[in-house]
């Protein structure tokens, strides 16, 4: 009678021992609100941190060029970029993201320029119907009035579109077992992969007067990812051993829609600014200046600047104006 009250109790150690587990488990979630009015407390204390890019620095030095040489830019209006990629997931949602304006828009108050809202108006067209109504008061007057030309219009405009989303451009991997045929001898498995991806994007600066494209970039970034896993498994007596571990990691995707974006702003603003070339901002990048690109012209659409060559060569470096690629500015970001 004893043993088998020890047999019945050994069979129903393992779901006692995982029931209690799980008991455990919610005992970090109550179905009562507690004093502070929340079931359970949010994990994570990181702090809020600035979002840059490699080209962060450069469009700070953009701004900071033209506060040294009192360039007063024109008016920079950002529309529509859009996901022209047309990737999605069934569950997730789109894969890129439809913020792409809005990156565009910090990007250009980086580097100084002077924006005007074009891209979400609907306030400001609500607060002008009242206003020409007269429903909208203002102290010491009885209503808000609307004057001629108070608001200022945009020299130019940007737009464009996220255009290329591409998958698996290339990927290697590579499984290894390692092991005797022994059953008793310990077994390995190592396992790693690469793989690389990349988005396009393509966007273009139009005079708002004339609607004449004055300036186009379109640019690529790739985008890699790598996977690793380590497996051990070995019989002692009568217990198994059975351990993995493993990481996976991604370059993410949406802060390389924002560093394409950044790059073009670059290259855009130099136009815009006179700039001659990425040298100008060499002390950005580190004691000894630019050591990414070649001295050039950025272009010469603006009558400041004295440059008579094209910029197509300059623009195609991809170490111009990165600021990570130098010692000198490693980790201030």
């Amino acid at each position: 009678m004893t043993k088998i009250v020890k047999t019945a109790l050994s069979r129903f150690k393992v779901p006692a021992l995982a029931l209690a587990g799980a008991v455990a488990l919610t005992g970090c979630v109550s179905p009562v609100a507690g004093p502070g009015g929340n079931y359970a407390r949010p994990i994570g204390n990181a702090p809020v941190t600035a979002n840059p890019t490699p080209y962060s620095g450069a469009l700070n030095c953009l701004a900071n060029y033209a506060r040294a040489n009192n360039i007063r830019g024109p008016r920079v209006a950002v529309g529509r970029i859009l996901d022209y990629t047309g990737k999605s997931d069934f569950e997730g949602g789109r894969q890129v993201t439809q913020g792409a304006s809005l990156m565009a828009i910090s990007a250009l108050a980086k580097s100084g320029a002077r924006l005007v809202e074009r891209f979400d108006t609907s306030v400001s067209e609500l607060e002008l119907r009242y206003a020409n109504n007269r429903l909208i008061g203002e102290d010491g007057a009885d209503f808000r009035r609307i004057l001629a030309g108070q608001v200022p219009g945009s020299d130019f405009y940007l737009i464009g579109g996220i255009t290329e989303l591409n998958y698996n451009i290339r990927s290697v991997g590579t499984d290894t077992f390692v092991g005797d045929r022994d059953p008793s001898d310990p077994k390995g498995i190592i396992n790693g992969k690469l793989y690389v991806m990349n988005v396009g994007l393509d966007l273009r600066l139009i005079d708002t007067r004339t609607l004449e494209v004055v300036d186009v970039v379109s640019y690529q970034k790739q985008i890699i990812g790598r996977e690793v896993g380590l497996g051990y498994f070995q019989f002692f007596d009568d217990i198994t051993v059975d351990l993995g571990v493993g990481g996976r990691s991604q370059e993410p995707v949406q802060l390389a829609v924002r560093s394409v974006v950044e790059r073009a702003v670059v290259e855009m603003m130099a136009n815009i600014y006179g700039v001659p070339g990425a040298s100008v901002c060499g002390d950005t990048f580190g004691p000894n200046g630019d050591p990414m690109g070649p001295i050039g012209t950025t272009g010469a659409f603006v009558p400041r600047s004295d440059a008579t060559v094209g910029n197509g060569a300059t623009r195609e470096q991809p170490g111009a104006w990165h600021g990570s690629r130098d010692g000198g500015l490693r980790g201030r970001h």
